[in-house]
C-alpha cells in the first residue's frame, strides 16, 4: 500500500504553534452518498389511500415524511424564537422561499411534530429535520475530518510529551472530541466535533456505524478469508465479524484488503488479521460513515459540509 507523503522517521520533538490551524478547510466533500434513512425525498413516504377530508379538486400532495416514532403532539412554537424558514436558510437548506415551500408542503419537523405553519417560531436548541434529515441550527457547532499522520497519538495532551492531534488542534477555542482513536502506527481518518451526543453515537457499536480501512498484509490471501472473518474471529475478549472484506491488491508476498466494521475495540483489526494469519504491515483508515477520507493530506483537516453533517446525523439515528 502506498503510505502517505511527509511521514515523520520516528520520534520528533513537539511541532511549533500554530500548526494545522485552518488547513485544508476548501477540501472537497467527503462523503459519496447518502446512509440508511438519509432523507425521504417526494414520494418517498409510506404509500396510503387519498387522506380524509379532501375536496373534489385534485391536489398534489406533501411529500410523506419517514415513519419514526410519534409522541403525544406539543407546542413546538417558542414566541421568543427566530422564524423557522430564518432558521433553515441561515443554515444552508435553501433560499428562503424555498424553505418556506417546504414548511408549507409538511416536509419539516421540529422535535418530531411536522410544522406547515410560516409564522412558527423556535430556537436553535431545537431539533429540526427536513426530509427525515436532521439540520444543524447551531453555528457554535464544529466538525471537522482530520488526517492523523503516523507517530502521531489521539490525545489532546500527551503526559508522555509525545507529538498528539493536540498540537494541530490545541490553539482552537472550541472544545473538540475526537471520536473514537487510531493507534500512533495507523493514519487516516479521524473526525473531531464538540457536539459530544453525536460523537458518542458514532463509536458506539449499538448505533451500527461503520468505519473503513485499508489493510496491509502478508499474503498470499486464502480464498476463504472474507468468510473466516464475515462468521467470526475469536479474540481474547470475545468473537469479532467484519460487515465486509475484499481484496483490493494482491502481489507476492503482501496484498491490499479492504475491512469494514462497526466495531471499535483496540487495535482491532490489527488483532483479528493477525489471529486469522495476516498480520498488518500498514493501516489506514479511509471512511467513518458516509464520510471519506478524499484526498486530504497527512496533517490537513477540513470542514464538513451542512450536507455532510446531516448524513452523520442520519448514519447515527439522530
Amino acid at each position: 500500500m502506498t503510505p502517505p507523503q511527509n511521514r515523520r522517521g520516528g520520534p520528533a520533538k513537539k511541532p511549533s504553534g500554530g500548526r494545522g490551524r485552518g488547513a485544508g478547510q476548501g477540501g472537497a466533500r467527503g462523503a459519496s452518498g447518502s446512509p440508511r434513512g438519509a432523507g425521504a425525498g417526494p414520494g418517498a413516504g409510506a404509500g396510503g389511500g387519498r387522506p380524509r377530508g379532501v375536496g373534489t379538486t385534485k391536489k398534489s400532495q406533501p411529500t410523506s415524511m419517514p415513519d419514526r416514532p410519534r409522541s403525544k403532539p406539543v407546542d413546538v412554537h417558542d414566541p421568543d424564537g427566530i422564524r423557522l424558514q430564518k432558521l433553515l436558510a441561515s443554515a444552508g437548506v435553501g433560499s428562503r422561499r424555498v424553505c418556506e415551500q417546504l414548511i408549507t408542503d409538511g416536509r419539516v419537523e421540529v422535535d418530531g411534530q411536522v410544522v406547515t405553519e410560516l409564522g412558527v417560531r423556535i430556537n436553535a436548541d431545537q431539533v429540526v429535520h427536513v426530509d427525515g434529515v436532521r439540520v444543524t441550527l447551531d453555528e457554535s457547532r464544529v466538525y471537522l475530518a482530520f488526517n492523523k499522520p503516523l507517530n502521531v497519538v489521539t490525545s489532546m495532551n500527551d503526559e508522555l510529551g509525545r507529538i498528539d492531534i493536540g498540537d494541530y488542534f490545541g490553539d482552537r477555542k472550541e472544545r473538540l472530541f475526537h471520536v473514537g482513536r487510531l493507534d500512533a502506527d495507523t493514519e487516516g481518518l479521524l473526525l473531531l466535533t464538540n457536539d459530544g451526543d453525536l460523537a458518542h453515537r458514532l463509536q458506539h457499536p449499538k448505533y451500527g456505524v461503520l468505519k473503513t480501512y485499508l489493510a496491509q498484509i502478508r499474503g498470499p490471501v486464502p480464498r476463504d478469508l472474507g468468510k473466516r472473518l464475515r462468521e467470526g474471529i475469536e479474540l481474547e475478549d470475545g468473537p469479532v465479524q467484519v460487515d465486509s472484506f475484499r481484496v483490493v491488491d494482491s502481489q507476492p508476498g503482501k496484498a491490499i484488503v479492504e475491512v469494514i466494521l462497526h466495531e471499535g475495540r483496540k487495535h482491532i483489526v490489527r488483532r483479528m488479521l493477525a489471529e486469522a494469519g495476516h498480520p498488518v504491515l500498514s493501516l489506514v483508515r479511509t471512511q467513518v460513515g458516509p464520510i471519506r477520507l478524499g484526498d486530504t493530506k497527512p496533517g490537513k483537516f477540513r470542514r464538513l459540509t451542512k450536507g455532510e453533517v446531516g448524513e452523520l446525523y442520519s448514519a447515527a439515528g439522530m
